[in-house]
């Protein structure tokens, strides 16, 4: 993996800017964005539906390369507009009752934690919660234990919180779901990109990810993932169109065999040549020389944090690409500063976002860094230094 060049295929990067917030919206490589413009200046030229049918064999190269990705068959992919998107479609294709219950953990992301409240308003459905180890990784005795009490419609485990560096064991999960046949679905917003994502490994009946975060691509983009053991048991999204299914009676339709059934007909096809690019561009590279090239980004900038005095907020015995941090007194405005004042790139969160685990945590908020595998090790010690002399001078 050559980061020099890889480098010279961003635009948005330069001298005195560095970017440490692809956790949040990366940088597209250049190839991802001339993708986009050129098939827009077609559709300019020639309306939607012609320039569609004369890529239709680049466009279905999406579901390829996203397939390989993940260790799945391209029929097991659906293209979504986001990671949310994929996620209320999965869960929309699940019949619950009244007194259903959801597992998940503190660590779920916002928008998942206020689905699940939002299901439980209009359903009545009881939501439970795991606890943590004193190591604070996810109690998979508890998880079991809870499993067998109230046999759940549904375990549902974010991969790396949005707000945390963990890398929670979704693997075991996946176990403990298998032997008792309780439906799984895991958001892997922030790991797909960045990490190896194995759905083989995982076990899970669902998985979503999004585009314009590790994996570079553009916002408006994501992917569903869908087992054939769920395709097979004919689920499919609350609200159908004829991308998902066949009218074949004046009162009947017949579902389409494949993940695609969770698309809507009508979407960005700019967007998905885009993101579809971005596919290729990780594929290359190869996922398994960025996870380990970022592994050692990352722990070169956490350690570097801890050795100056910060407070970081990485706890688990698997920690990723996403470094949460702040001042030894909880404040965060002087890191906020000096990081602008030095066009670097990050992103700060604060409790409303994480409610449990910064109430566990008894923070109010953390700013985060998240290198990927175009930063270069000078970027790092050259912000770890900006840092350390910030709050020297405090």
């Amino acid at each position: 993996m050559n980061v020099d060049i890889i480098r010279q295929d961003i635009r948005g990067l330069s001298d005195d800017k560095i970017f440490l917030n692809n956790a949040g919206s990366s940088l597209m490589p250049v190839h991802v964005v001339d993708s986009m413009i050129d098939y827009l200046k077609q559709e300019e030229q020639f309306g939607g539906y012609e320039v569609a049918n004369r890529n239709a064999e680049l466009l279905e190269s999406f579901y390829d390369e996203t397939a390989k990705l993940i260790n799945c068959k391209s029929s097991n992919i659906a293209f979504a507009t986001s990671a949310t998107d994929a996620y209320t479609k999965a869960l929309s294709s699940i019949v619950f009752k009244e007194g259903d219950v959801i597992i998940t953990t503190i660590d779920d992301y916002i928008s998942n934690q206020i689905t699940f409240i939002s299901l439980q308003k209009k359903l009545n459905l009881k939501i439970i919660r795991t606890k943590k180890r004193s190591d604070h990784e996810l109690d998979l005795e508890d998880l079991e234990n809870l499993i067998k009490k109230h046999n759940p419609k549904l375990v549902a485990v974010t991969h790396i919180p949005t707000n945390s560096g963990l890398i929670q064991d979704v693997e075991s999960v996946g176990e403990i779901c298998k032997k008792y046949d309780v439906l799984y679905l895991v958001d892997a917003c922030q790991s797909i990109g960045q990490m190896f994502v194995d759905v083989e490994k995982i076990g899970c009946d669902f998985l979503t990810a999004t585009g314009r975060k590790f994996m570079r691509g553009p916002r408006g983009t994501g992917f569903l993932y869908v087992s054939d053991k769920i395709l097979e048991q004919n689920y499919a999204p609350l609200l159908l169109d004829m991308r998902g299914a066949n009218w074949t009676e004046y009162d009947n339709y017949e579902l389409f065999k494949t993940a695609k059934r969770f698309e809507h007909w009508e979407i960005s096809y700019a967007s998905l040549l885009g993101f579809t690019e971005a596919l290729k561009y990780a594929n290359t590279i190869g996922i398994h020389a960025i996870e380990h090239y970022n592994k050692g980004l990352s722990e070169r900038l956490r350690g570097n944090l801890r050795n100056s005095g910060f407070q970081v907020w990485d706890q688990g015995n698997n920690l990723s690409s996403i470094i949460t941090f702040c001042e030894p007194n909880g404040d965060l405005e002087n890191i906020q500063k000096v990081l602008k004042e030095n066009n670097v790139f990050f992103s700060v969160t604060y409790k409303n976002s994480a409610l449990i685990d910064f109430t566990n945590k008894n923070i109010n908020g953390i700013v985060r860094l998240s290198p990927h595998y175009f930063n270069t090790v000078e970027e790092i010690e050259i912000v770890s230094e900006i840092l350390n002399n910030s709050l020297k001078s405090v």
